[in-house]
């Protein structure tokens, strides 16, 4: 009878995380779910709410219009939890991968004892990286989605909608949040096999994901050619630059030459300052420039910064299986 038991009972390395880290994995679906729920409300009712809000507000003339306020506030509230849900996610999953998934196996030598046994080194490596990889393409995807929408949903609507550019807005949105994630599984492999103590590679992790995050948000602009917009000098702004992230401004001189500077005469809608004038003259100025990447460039820079990402998490799962392999000769 106990063999039987024991025919019947799921067994392997894949069953074996998902019995060890059951409470991760509650936490993680509930995270999951309540996500999506909260995005859902967030892209459709509240924000329909709280654009009727802001047209009231906006078509008001004078202070005794009636408008929804806690519709506004709400609205503005729920944007920022979403974004940090999503955007921060990558943190908690590289503190849950080097201390729990492999800095604790590493440090109580469970990993070891499982070596020895019936589990091969690299299959016991691979169930442990692949299961919680796919556990988090398949939660973090629609999250990260289901930002994109909520956010386009409040384009020209909302007047508090953060630009696409914002920190948290770019990193909640589109495939970079998964991409992050998937690096700081894979590093917290290496940190763990490499420090083999549970808070260290916890915190070794969580610290070079957040590097990786921030040095990715530094690069982010350099990812794509910018589009470069001009105006006259009579301009009181460059077309096709509102709502943009502007990586350089200036004026054009009449030999073709693009001046840039901090004064504000280098800037449209400064024409009828005296100063700003003479400046103008003296430099042979002609129109303005403005270099962006204007709201269509999202989607080119969050995969070519997906695709940097990738690569150095494909990387560090190489690393992972070279550090075992010595570790399982030692």
């Amino acid at each position: 009878m106990s063999s039987l038991a024991t025919l019947g009972r799921p067994s392997g390395p894949n069953w074996l995380v998902l019995r060890l880290h059951r409470p991760a994995l509650l936490v993680w679906a509930v995270m999951v779910l309540g996500g999506i729920a909260l995005l859902l409300w967030l892209g459709g009712p509240l924000t329909d709410a709280s654009a009727d809000a802001w047209d009231r507000y906006n078509a008001c003339v004078d202070s005794g219009c009636p408008y929804d306020q806690d519709a506004i506030t709400t609205y503005k509230s729920v944007a920022l939890y979403s974004a940090c849900l999503v955007a921060l996610a990558p943190l908690a999953i590289a503190a849950w991968a080097g201390g729990s998934l492999f800095g604790r196996e590493m440090e109580d030598g469970t990993a070891q004892l499982a070596w020895t046994q019936s589990v091969r080194p690299a299959h016991w490596l691979a169930a442990k990286l692949a299961l919680p990889a796919a556990l988090v393409v398949v939660g973090l995807t629609p999250l990260a989605l289901l930002h994109r929408r909520a956010w386009s949903a409040g384009q020209h609507r909302v007047d508090t909608l953060k630009p696409w550019t914002d920190t948290l807005t770019y990193n909640a949105g589109g495939t970079v949040p998964v991409a992050i994630a998937l690096f700081a599984l894979a590093f917290g492999a290496v940190a763990a096999l490499r420090l083999g103590r549970t808070l260290g590679a916890l915190g070794l992790t969580v610290v070079t994901t957040f590097g990786v995050w921030a040095a990715a948000t530094l690069l982010r602009p350099h990812l794509w050619p910018t589009v470069t917009r001009v105006s006259g000098l009579g301009a009181d702004s460059i077309p096709g630059t509102s709502g943009a992230e502007s990586l350089g401004h200036g004026i054009i001189t009449s030999g073709g030459a693009r001046l840039t500077g901090d004064s504000a005469c280098y800037l449209p809608g400064f024409q009828e300052d005296p100063a700003c004038v003479r400046k103008l003259e003296q430099l042979h100025a002609t129109g303005y420039f403005a270099d962006i990447h204007p709201v269509s460039h999202f989607w080119p820079l969050q995969l070519v910064e997906t695709g940097i990402i990738l690569a150095l998490t494909a990387v560090m799962t190489y690393t992972a299986f070279r550090l075992l392999a010595q570790k399982a000769a030692a």
